[in-house]
């Protein structure tokens, strides 16, 4: 099969449907009738839905002719999505400015109250202690997260903390082989799935290092490896990767961990924002 952006995946399905196996035809009826749900979910968010098995489900991709799940719902999002269709949903394109700016203010006050509401207190006060306690703390992410774990890691440092952030896969896969217990990593990834990512996490957990993750997929590959699950619950398609508010989701929970642990810490976190913001006068007028 060849060109299959350009194919309308329930025509593939339908095509295809008869020589599915009973539990393929499953995961087809369901797409069938929730593409826009398909589109939101993840391999186990699927399954979990269709009554089968992740294994399941990449095989019923494959055998569309698709490399993968994550393939496959970019074709769904794609026949869902009208030429003009804007990635922020509702926004329509005779909106006026003030009517745009409303919108997605809404939407961002909805993204980070619900994900204040998601996350428990003792996750939060858990991950503060050890991030109390810790020799280094490393923040890895690729893509648009990296720039996120990047202000992570420009925040954690003026509070006076040693940090470092790492978004090459190789570097973060060397780096975490050479962690330990008193090394924490905030790890930050929209889908939980990022392959670079995963594999430096299995590394460092392997080490002893104390991992948070910071995701939008509360059952994603990437918690496998996390002592602490921090969740957004900011919703993006595969057309939307990078988008603000997903961003903005993390940078609160970053701000919450920050904040909160810097006033455990509240002489050095001082002296620290001291130090940092003279180093820098001379570079202001």
């Amino acid at each position: 099969m060849t060109k299959l952006e350009k194919v309308n995946p329930l025509l593939v399905i339908q095509s295809v449907y008869n020589s599915l196996t009973k539990k393929e035809q499953e995961v087809a009826d369901y797409i069938l009738e929730h593409q826009e749900e398909t589109v939101y979910s993840s391999v186990t968010d699927l399954a979990e839905k269709t009554k089968v098995g992740d294994t399941t489900v990449i095989r019923f991709c494959r055998k569309l002719g698709y490399k993968g799940f994550q393939d496959f719902k970019l074709a769904v999002a794609q026949n869902l999505m009208n030429d003009d269709e804007q990635v922020y949903g509702k926004i329509d394109e005779n909106d006026s400015i003030e009517v745009i700016s409303k919108k997605i203010a809404s939407q961002y006050n909805s993204t980070i109250n619900d994900t204040q509401s998601l996350n428990q207190q003792k996750d939060i006060e858990k991950a503060i202690k050890k991030i109390n306690l810790a020799q280094k703390i490393y923040f890895y992410g690729v893509g648009s997260s990296g720039f996120t774990a990047l202000d992570g890691k420009y925040r954690f440092m003026r509070l006076g903390y040693n940090t470092e952030h790492v978004s090459d896969s190789h570097i973060m896969a060397m780096t975490s082989s050479l962690l330990g217990p008193n090394d924490v990593v905030i790890a930050i990834s929209s889908s939980g799935s990022t392959k670079d990512v995963i594999d430096a996490l299995k590394i460092a957990n392997d080490n002893g290092a104390f991992i948070i993750c910071i995701t939008n997929q509360a059952r994603s590959p990437i918690t496998k490896y996390a002592d602490i699950i921090l969740l957004s619950t900011n919703k993006e398609s595969p057309f939307e990767g990078g988008i603000f508010t997903s961003k903005i989701a993390h940078l609160f929970l970053l701000d919450i961990l920050s904040t909160k642990a810097a006033l455990g810490l509240k002489d050095r976190s001082a002296k620290a924002i001291k130090s940092t913001a003279e180093s820098v006068l001379d570079k202001i007028y």
